[in-house]
């Protein structure tokens, strides 16, 4: 998932108070909706959790956003078909009571049976097919749906009864895709069966089945959770009794929060300076747990330099400009000095540790150790008759991918400019904005990160190069796309990781985006709290938290 996800995957900053309203917050309206339908319920004695976050949300609706801020409320309130037990990434059935191929391109999902939806509503077989339907059929630019490539329809032959047909046989990723950003049920008498549902709405009418209900919601200021007496998923009940969310638009309010108490947990997301100094501190503790996060650049094929739609259009100029990008940017003196350890260098676009994860990038580009080089980039663009230096857009935003972005792309201006090789003109805009721009071919090229939907290589590949994936940047290569296919249906393990290391070397040549860097998951807490999960299931659940 962008936490761009994208997936993807850092958190907004850079305002004033604690519950001050996130800069690019939603273009919407700011909601204040008290849940007067909500279930009242008993919580479980845990105590009154409150979390913070630079995260912002731009959709409640899962068919409407795909990045990692709005992907948390989610998971807290709507339930999955699948879903990953705490501390594991492997996915079991949550609503469900069973999962299975039943033929090649079948996969059956059988419902518990006597599931209700917070309001009261049956939770049954047709709110799961309009679930995924509504996703493909409203295909929004910010959402999901790329992850249902493979998905062509869903019947509910009974009332717990779910049939996903699927275009390829054996896709062995498709279990997975059910606990994705992709993966949430809605209340079909509440949500919109074609267009995205406002937050108000939602909440109003309390069309919730996950572990909690919404009670309050007051757009990228404050949400407020109690714990949900119909969750029927294998999760089981919340541990407190309820949870409140602040939105902080600046990282350093963030850190004196939670080191003065008046956060119980920060979460996504502090400095690497920040990070460091609390490690110290002996009134917090830092959690930290695997991470799949990584950060990239990626390059519009239409609208960067000598792309298809400009007045110079030149897709052999245009591949010499990315591979000379790739050989000046120092990756590792972006993770020591801007990122103090806290992210490494990543050459491919698995990151290391995932099965199938190559390193396609290292030998290719720079110094074929890793390093920049800048007579080997000079030759890429002197061969390729590029005149220089190049002039190069690079948008970044400001206030979703931590307070460590504009370091980290201030260092990266420097180190494509120091030759005389590139002229960068860097510009930010807030995240809203920035996500409706970068798929309108605003920017030749930009900042995204990604935060995984799942802990499978396919989640790094199938979304951003499968016939384009959510990256809207016009990169269309036939044989990756094939490679993609192959490697969704190899039952083979050994087999399937050959494939996945194919795709890499491919797209590694062509270059539509540059990965930089990986991370971990990091918390803050209070002392007194306990119950802090963070696992490679890279979802951060409430309901396990007390103090």
């Amino acid at each position: 998932m962008s936490f761009s996800r994208s997936h993807g995957a850092l958190g907004a900053l850079a305002g004033l108070s604690v519950l001050a309203l996130v800069a690019g917050c939603s273009s919407g309206s700011s909601d204040s909706s008290d849940g007067a339908s909500a279930s009242s319920s008993t919580g479980g004695g845990g105590g009154d959790i409150v979390i913070g976050t630079t995260d912002s949300v731009t959709s409640l609706d899962p068919a409407g956003s795909y990045d990692n801020g709005s992907f948390a409320v989610q998971t807290q309130v709507f339930p999955f078909l699948m879903d990953a037990p705490e501390g594991s990434a492997d996915v079991q059935p949550d609503i469900a009571e069973s999962a299975s191929f039943t033929s090649g391109t079948d996969y059956t999902v059988k419902l518990k049976s006597g599931l209700k939806w917070a309001n009261g509503h049956d939770l049954t077989s047709s709110d799961v097919k309009f679930s995924f339907d509504r996703q493909l059929a409203i295909a929004d630019d910010n959402g999901p749906s790329s992850l249902l490539a493979n998905l062509d329809s869903v019947d509910a032959p009974d009332a717990t009864t779910v049939v996903f047909h699927l275009k390829s046989a054996n896709d062995q990723t498709f279990p997975q895709v059910l606990s994705s950003p992709a993966g949430p049920i809605v209340d079909e008498q509440v949500l919109s069966a074609d267009s995205v549902t406002p937050a108000a709405d939602i909440v109003s009418a309390n069309a919730f089945g996950g572990q909690y209900v919404i009670t309050s919601y007051q757009d990228n200021q404050t949400i407020a959770y109690e714990p949900n007496p119909n969750y029927g998923g294998d999760r089981g009940a919340a541990q407190n009794d309820s949870v409140t969310v602040s939105y902080y638009a600046d990282s350093s309010n963030l850190k004196l929060a939670v080191q003065n108490g008046d956060v119980d947990v920060a979460y996504r997301s502090l400095s690497a300076t920040d990070v460091e100094d609390l490690k110290s501190d002996s009134n917090v503790t830092v959690h930290t747990g695997p991470g799949g996060e990584i950060r990239y650049i990626v390059f519009n094929f239409d609208t960067m330099p000598y792309g298809a739609t400009t007045s110079d259009a030149d897709s052999e100029k245009a591949l010499a400009v990315r591979q000379a990008a790739a050989d000046l940017i120092d990756r590792d003196a972006i993770a020591d000095q801007v990122f103090k350890g806290t992210y490494s260098s990543l050459y491919s676009f698995v990151p290391q540790g995932l099965t199938g994860a190559t390193e396609s990038l290292k030998s290719l580009y720079g110094d074929g150790n890793g390093g920049p080089d800048a007579d080997k980039a000079k030759a890429t663009l002197e061969a390729a008759g590029v005149t220089t230096p190049v002039a190069l857009d690079l948008q970044y935003t400001p206030e979703h991918y931590g307070p460590s972005a504009g370091d980290e792309y201030a260092l990266i201006k420097s180190q494509l400019e120091s030759t005389g090789l590139f002229t960068v003109n860097l510009q930010s805009t807030e995240y809203v904005q920035y996500s409706k721009d970068r798929t309108s071919d605003v920017y030749p090229a930009y900042q995204l990160g990604w935060f995984p939907d799942y802990s499978d290589a396919d989640n790094y590949l199938t979304p951003f190069f499968l016939e384009g994936g959510f990256l809207k940047n016009h990169y269309d290569n036939t044989n990756v796309d094939s490679l993609i296919q192959e490697q969704l249906s190899e039952p083979d393990s050994t087999k399937r990781t050959e494939v996945i290391g194919q795709i890499q070397d491919a797209v590694a040549k062509d270059l539509p985006t540059i990965p930089l860097l990986q991370g971990s998951q990091v918390a803050i807490t209070g002392k007194d709290v306990q119950g802090i999960n963070l696992d490679a299931s890279f979802k951060f659940y409430y309901a396990t938290i007390t103090k």
